[in-house]
């Protein structure tokens, strides 16, 4: 059992009597160094910083003070994009204890007089700070966990840059402290110098007049994205996204990705989704990896390669969108690793493909669709409907196996 305790910002005077003495009674104390030099060296108790990458080398250390009474020192609540998630993922939940302090987040909530149901959560820590951009709409309240002291004016430059410059900053520094400090600015404005080592960024989101805010609602524009003309079009992707059905945490494969719209869309759904991305071009290749990072999706992961040799290398799929190049072998290698209850759509536009989405829908069910689109345009001084391209659209969910009974029939 490893005991993580969380220490508040006043140090460890902040510890109830039976945190304090768990820690005393510790042989091995793993931490930052900032935790770690709290600590009077003493016979018999190992003081041990965390490895840098921690998420990479952190079994290495476990493994090394394994059997031994070990406590984990942590910032505030370590369950608050802490090192208690990790440690849970890692080892599981019955082989860790969580002793939480109050999180800086609740100080920020208190400082702001911002009630949990007002505001959202975001954590930048050890993450692209492009995962911002999915999160900003109008009269959004933000509490942004960050890193770096330069983070204020990085926040500040993107939200100027997404159409949200007349934003409200308060940056809150060492939380609970007797220096506590707070900076409040504008982020069009923002001019302030570094900030405090331990900080975060509250944002009270203000759309430029004239700006026009992204829906999280599926059919985002078409020239939201930069593409070559493989790109899924609006009304079709929105069609395509209502079938793939997404839910936290699914994992979403989206093969042949062109542009990466459906993928990208399925992704800004919720934070814990993970999306990969399949296009052997790599120039698309590397146009999803702009549309992502540019839509607030820097987790989306791309991967260059063929639709039919990714299959069997990426994790087991929720969903899976083939937006192109559908064949039976690749159908039938989608459904195959599909997790049950999880969804598949295929889309095609010729006679040759339509007919294999005919066939993998007598074999498997589903719903078969054909999609006829047309847009008012100009005809010289008048206007017409120019048609697209009709879209034949499979979409089929993986029937979960029914539970099989171990109870012995009833007798009379």
């Amino acid at each position: 059992m490893i005991e993580v305790i969380g220490v508040a910002a006043e140090g460890l005077v902040s510890l109830t009597p039976e945190a304090r003495a768990v820690l005393d009674d510790a042989e091995v104390v793993l931490g930052g160094a900032r935790h770690l030099a709290m600590l009077e060296p003493r016979p018999g108790r190992e003081r041990i910083p965390w490895p840098s990458p921690l998420r990479a080398n952190l079994p290495a250390v476990l493994a090394m003070v394994a059997g031994r009474r070990v406590v984990v020192l942590a910032s505030g609540d370590p369950l608050v994009s802490g090192v208690g998630s990790t440690l849970v993922d890692l080892l599981g939940a019955d082989a860790v204890t969580i002793r939480p302090a109050v999180s800086s987040v609740s100080l920020a909530r208190a400082e702001m007089r911002c009630g949990a149901e007002e505001s959202e959560v975001v954590t930048l820590v050890g993450r692209h700070f492009d995962g911002l951009r999915r999160h900003l709409s109008p009269a959004a309240r933000l509490i942004t966990l960050t890193h770096g002291e330069d983070s204020p004016s990085r926040i500040a430059a993107l939200l100027a840059e997404e159409g949200y410059a007349a934003s409200r900053l308060t940056v809150l520094g060492d939380l609970g402290t007797p220096t506590q400090s707070r900076t409040d600015g504008i982020a069009g404005s923002w001019e302030h110098g570094a900030a405090p080592r331990l900080h975060l960024v509250c944002i009270e989101c203000v759309p430029d007049p004239g700006s026009v805010a992204r829906s999280l609602a599926p059919g985002l524009d078409d020239s939201t994205f930069d593409h070559d003309g493989q790109l899924t079009k609006r009304i079709i992707r929105a069609a395509a996204l209502a079938h793939l059905a997404p839910q936290p945490g699914d994992v979403m494969w989206d093969l042949g990705a062109g542009a990466g719209s459906v993928g990208i869309e399925f992704a800004r759904q919720h934070p814990r989704i993970r999306v990969y991305a399949v296009e052997r071009d790599q120039l698309r290749a590397k146009r999803i990896r702009t549309n992502a990072d540019r839509l607030g999706v820097p987790t989306l992961e791309v991967v260059v390669a063929s639709a039919a040799d990714a299959t069997g290398i990426l994790p087991a799929p929720d969903a899976i969108f083939i937006g192109g190049g559908a064949n039976g072998s690749l159908i039938r290698s989608a459904w195959c690793v599909l997790r049950p209850g999880g969804r598949l759509v295929v889309h095609g536009v010729t006679v040759e493909t339509e007919m294999t989405i005919l066939a993998a829908h007598r074999l498997h069910g589903g719903v078969v669709s054909r999609i006829a689109v047309e847009d008012l345009e100009p005809i010289g001084s008048f206007t017409g409907w120019k048609p697209s391209r009709t879209i034949t659209q499979w979409a089929a969910t993986k029937p979960r196996p029914h539970p099989i009974s171990t109870s012995e029939p009833e007798t009379t």
